[in-house]
């Protein structure tokens, strides 16, 4: 549909729900230096402080029976709201005035301020999350990328109702924006011009791409220092861009070395050796480069052994590629994510906002037609590149 916004839609008359996703390319790595988590405090805001006459967008839509919610990435912003077909269109037209032409209310921000720092806190009590900041700041040293996405508190805490107004005016509004709609119906709403938006606020989307700066090469690996405790293990490498054709190989790698009792990561690590319980593995591509990773929780005196076996695996498959039986069963893996996201508005909306980022023609038969394109040999290489750039860190360490 054309307009000022561009939207995706997915209109299905046989489902009972409405799923409408604000999907914006701001994201935590727009952040300014000494400014780490504004994109987040400013996602916090929106959805919480008045928009029209209801106290927030958050409030009123769960009023509805409804559910609404937001997050912020490293280079993406999603706003959604899950509701009855009847209170679509109100709805829609409250998400984009909540998002794009938002009342700023200092009471608001204090309030969130300390929501997000309840947040860093228990991220900071969770070592799995602590060794993914820690991995992804060791494969992008001192570029964006590699900073926390909700930030930290001595920055947090500086951010005051100027700061965050000024990130929305200089970086929200200017950044390329879409909305997806999966629903019985679309909201004429969907139309931002007819749900009452300012037509030079509009004017505005899109017109800054703020493009952060390439990313330095890794650093060199480093041993790990392994602790005599529980620990989570993340082991991984550089990929390639979201929109890369060969983000699919790195995906099916990942497939491979998943969590299922199919994977061949599974058969030799929990099967095989019994090193480990919990773990999985995937690829995330970003604007310009991308991280593929596994996460492994390890007990005292197996965290060697178990990225022994990683390595292992990795190398079996860049010498010799995934055997067919393998590789047939990763693809099904791969096939049924996108069908069972497909099959929940919410996780569709989601899925098509994370996947096109909102401004191509990529659907979910197009994700299903890449799966199966994906041979043996594409694999070996997506391998060969994650073996050859491995790099490892755990949280917490050996003092």
């Amino acid at each position: 549909m054309a307009g000022p916004v561009p939207v995706i839609s997915l209109i299905d008359e046989r489902l009972n729900t409405t799923t409408v996703c604000l999907a914006s390319r701001y994201g935590a790595q727009q952040d300014p230096k000494g400014q780490c988590g504004l994109a987040h405090v400013l996602e916090h805001v929106l959805m919480s402080t008045p928009v029209g006459d209801v106290p927030s967008l958050s409030e009123h839509v769960e009023r509805l029976g409804g559910h609404a919610n937001a997050e912020t990435g490293l280079d993406r912003m999603l706003f959604y709201a899950q509701v009855h077909p009847d209170d679509a269109a109100d709805v829609t037209g409250l998400l984009y005035r909540a998002v794009l032409q938002p009342q700023w209310d200092d009471g608001v921000l204090e309030q969130e301020k300390r929501a997000v720092f309840q947040e860093l806190a228990v991220a900071a009590a969770d070592h799995s999350d602590v060794v993914q900041d820690t991995f992804l700041a060791h494969l992008f040293p001192g570029h964006p990328l590699g900073r926390p996405v909700g930030g930290t508190r001595a920055d947090v805490g500086r951010f005051d109702t100027a700061s965050v107004a000024a990130a929305h005016q200089r970086r929200l509004l200017t950044a390329p924006l879409s909305v997806v709609v999966v629903g019985p119906a679309l909201p004429k709403t969907v139309d931002p011009l007819a749900a009452g938006l300012d037509p030079q606020t509009l004017a505005a989307i899109g017109t800054v791409s703020d493009a952060p700066p390439a990313a330095p090469p890794p650093g060199p690996a480093e041993a790990v220092r392994w602790p005599e405790e529980f620990t989570w293990l993340c082991a991984g490498a550089r990929s390639v861009p979201n929109h890369d054709p060969r983000r699919p190989h790195f995906n099916m790698l990942a497939q491979l070395l998943g969590s299922s009792p199919s994977s061949l990561l599974y058969r030799r690590l929990r099967g095989e050796a019994g090193l480990a319980y919990t773990f999985q593995a995937w690829n995330r591509g970003y604007a310009d480069t991308g991280a593929w990773r596994v996460l492994a929780g390890v007990e005292p005196g197996n965290g060697e052994a178990a990225l022994d076996v990683i390595r292992a695996v990795l190398d079996e498959i860049a010498v010799s590629g995934p055997g067919p039986e393998d590789l047939a069963s990763a693809r099904r893996q791969a096939r049924m994510q996108i069908l069972t996201s497909v099959d929940s508005p919410l996780e569709c909306a989601r899925l098509l906002a994370l996947r096109s980022g909102g401004f191509d023609s990529w659907t979910p038969a197009d994700e299903v037609a890449f799966i199966d394109a994906v041979c043996a040999d594409d694999v070996r290489r997506a391998a060969a590149e994650v073996r050859d750039g491995l790099r490892a860190v755990v949280s917490p360490v050996a003092p």
